[in-house]
């Protein structure tokens, strides 16, 4: 049963790999690229950071991320696996926010990087949430659980407003450092920076609240997508220090978050791309009747 309530057959039933939409995959390869950066690396990466130096095991737990993140990955493209890997890489990730996010708050409400930090976490929190949500499919009792349902979907879109918000306020308190990344062939860098943060915040407050949610969602995505594009990239083709090359993978993994909740959209009203499919019911026989 599709979520138009439709009886079209899921044409990836039987299928191993399982495609959910563009975000998806994009996502799942981000996620394995970034556990074989860390097994590589053999330490933190990305967003998997704020680990105190002189924490026990800190070596040990920079593989278990590196081996969550690339298990994450590739299970969230095999229909046996995909909806355990979200609810574990969710689980994880809603632990390091708790873990190693949250306090930092009520350490240093004031500081603007802080609140980057927690942004940029719940970001990624919302993508594995909405790739939960997905995956529940059609279980009875799962589009009611707060998880799994549509609660968990609202709350997921939430988070990825805050955190969008976050970044948009950073464009300004970091005003120097944003003009300063803005690409030299184009003019008015100031005004890109004003305008750049701005865009952010307004999307932001409109996933949060849900006005123009899909619209805010998809330009969001779009603007993540080109100041990766448009910025990181010419730094890792011209030569990257340590800090710059962490920077553009972070930036990459926000991006591919992004289009996840994008996608999470596809089938409301406006939206010019057709529903996602859903899985189909583990109640369905295996007779093939």
């Amino acid at each position: 049963m599709q979520p138009d309530g439709s009886s079209k057959p899921n044409i990836a039933e039987g299928k191993a790999i399982h495609i959910a939409g563009f975000g998806h995959v994009f996502f799942a390869a981000t996620m394995a690229a970034i556990g074989i950066i860390g097994l590589i690396k053999g330490g933190f990466t990305a967003f998997w950071t704020g680990v105190p130096k002189g924490m026990p095991g800190r070596v040990t737990l920079a593989y278990l991320c590196a081996g969550v993140s690339l298990g994450s990955g590739i299970g969230l493209l095999w229909r046996r696996a995909a909806a355990v890997a979200s609810r574990v890489l969710l689980a994880f990730l809603v632990l390091w926010m708790l873990l190693f996010r949250v306090h930092l708050l009520f350490r240093d409400p004031a500081s603007s990087g802080v609140w980057w930090a927690c942004g940029e976490i719940a970001v990624m929190v919302a993508a594995a949430w909405v790739l939960v949500v997905w995956f529940a499919g059609d279980r009875v009792g799962s589009r009611s659980g707060i998880v799994t349902g549509d609660k968990g979907l609202r709350i997921a879109r939430v988070l990825y407003g805050l955190g969008l918000i976050t970044f948009g306020v950073a464009h300004f308190t970091f005003l120097d450092r944003t003009v300063g990344m803005v690409p030299g062939w184009l003019p008015w860098h100031l005004g890109w920076a004003y305008f750049t943060g701005c865009a952010l915040i307004a999307a932001g407050v409109a996933v949060t609240i849900g006005v123009l949610a899909r619209l805010a969602a998809v330009l969001s995505a779009w603007e993540l997508t080109l100041f990766t594009v448009l910025v990181w990239i010419p730094v890792v083709l011209g030569g990257p220090d340590a800090s710059q090359w962490t920077e553009f993978v972070d930036s990459w993994a926000l991006t591919a978050a992004a289009w996840v909740v994008a996608d999470s959209y596809r089938g409301n009203a406006f939206s010019a791309l057709p529903p996602l499919a859903s899985p189909p019911s583990r109640s369905t026989s295996s007779t093939g009747s």
